[in-house]
């Protein structure tokens, strides 16, 4: 991918999914920023009327819940953030409704968690709703389903979601809008000197290391899962922006090819429905580290099946289909498959030939560990 990218191109996104942060829909006391959300909405609203399909991920659901309840801050348990929650979403949902009636539009709630993701059925049956909703030109309005979410609120960040949800449906773009105006190369709030990085080609460790922690107090993403949410979405083939939620016209000044916050473009190829499942999707049951001659191998054009003698290290307890990561000495995550073979096999095998599998483990179903048709490279 060429380091020069003509921002021109974003016009020709029509699936668009737009994610907002509650630093940017609601105040530093937790109640509605209503001037905020009617711009949204006027926005999204307008872009709908152009021809474009339009997708909202929302956070909020807590920090109102915390405000119509009149706490003093956000809980700590998890039972208390899902009170919130519950009370939370029904605001906000009614919030959103009555402002994009307005504009004449049709709205839906839909509510994931993870198990829509790690269910290929699920995800499946989430796809063929968010399509026929498309179908029906009416604007999926998307947050986590937190009142059920058992693992501190994750997916668990809507930064993340919004990387699934454009997975699942195949949109062209994702914008993410928070109180963080992209990606820097330095923390601005501590780094006089730090300048805004406009494009990024491609995710190397060193930015992945360079994001920092959690953002507002009233959110549960900072740059660190937004710069994994531009990996799943890159990866997959989607565009991805990082600007500031308080930008005036942002969206549709996205959209028309203006410079405004970072833009992490995607990879030429379109990952297949399954593949982005399996990449993205799927619940990560442990890892495998590979040597430098495998991790150049994956890289080649075509890529190529990994067999144990490339292997160096095994983690985790799982089972032959199982998802794993595939991780260089370095510990940078190259890849994601399904697994020929259990942890404790591997341990057995890892730097060995496919032809000693079956004096070493008693059986040999697979010369592979992983097939390159059940990999995809990230």
């Amino acid at each position: 991918m060429s380091d020069v990218f003509n921002r021109e191109l974003l016009k020709k996104a029509k699936r668009v999914v737009v994610k907002v942060g509650s630093s940017t829909i609601t105040y530093a006391n937790g109640k509605r920023n209503f001037s905020q959300i009617d711009r949204i909405a006027r926005e999204l609203s307008d872009l709908q009327n152009q021809g474009k399909e339009m997708i909202l991920v929302t956070s909020g659901a807590v920090a109102v819940g915390v405000d119509r309840l009149g706490l003093p801050k956000k809980p700590d348990t998890i039972p208390g953030k899902q009170a919130a929650a519950a009370v939370g979403q029904g605001v906000l949902m009614h919030t959103y409704e009555k402002i994009f009636a307005d504009y004449g539009q049709i709205v839906a709630q839909v509510l994931l968690t993870k198990t829509e993701s790690l269910d290929r059925h699920r995800y499946t049956n989430s796809r063929n709703t968010f399509m026929e909703l498309i179908k029906q030109r009416v604007i999926p309005i998307v947050n986590e389903n937190d009142v059920v979410a058992l693992d501190e609120l994750k997916i668990g960040d809507n930064d993340n979601m919004s990387a699934l949800v454009a997975g699942i449906i195949d949109a062209d773009l994702v914008i993410i809008l928070s109180d963080i105006d992209g990606l820097y190369t330095a923390n601005p709030q501590t780094n006089p000197d730090a300048k805004l990085v406009p494009l990024v080609s491609e995710i190397t460790p060193a930015i992945e290391a360079s994001a920092g922690g959690v953002g507002s107090s009233r959110g549960t993403g900072g740059m660190a899962t937004k710069i994994q949410a531009a990996k799943a979405a890159t990866s997959s083939g989607i565009h991805l922006v990082i600007a500031s939620g308080t930008e005036k016209n942002a969206i549709p000044r996205i959209l028309n090819g203006e410079e405004i916050g970072t833009l992490f473009v995607s990879r030429e190829n379109r990952l297949q429905f399954r593949k982005r499942w399996l990449a993205f999707g799927a619940n990560i049951k442990g890892s495998i580290t590979v040597d430098e001659g495998c991790v150049k191998a994956l890289h080649k054009a075509g890529g190529c099946s990994i067999l144990p003698a490339g292997i160096t290290a095994v983690e985790g307890n799982f089972e032959p289909g199982s998802t794993i990561s595939v991780k260089t000495a370095e510990g940078h995550e190259l890849a994601r498959g399904l697994v020929h073979y259990s942890s404790g096999e591997l341990e057995k095998i890892k730097g060995c030939k496919s032809s000693d599998i079956e004096a070493l483990i008693g059986h040999k179903n697979f010369d592979e560990v992983i097939h390159r048709d059940d990999l995809v490279i990230l």
